[in-house]
């Protein structure tokens, strides 16, 4: 047996790369919301999408925040 997490356990997003990620309209710092699989702009008042790990960073796909 090994100790290495089953790929349903994996978190769909490598938290890792939010480092190297910054809103493209804005260029400010995004922040990981795992409940929603988003990256939300405060700057910008934008969620973009994660869809299957991957970050969608277009100002068209993303959701306008309240």
């Amino acid at each position: 047996m090994t100790d290495e997490p089953r790929p349903e356990d994996r978190p769909l997003f490598d938290r890792r790369m939010l480092e190297a990620l910054v809103c493209p309209l804005t260029q400010a710092v995004l922040h990981y919301d795992a409940a929603r699989q988003e990256l939300v702009s405060k700057a910008a008042k934008l969620a973009y999408p994660i869809r299957g790990g991957i970050p969608i960073l277009l100002a068209d796909e993303a959701r306008p925040l309240d």
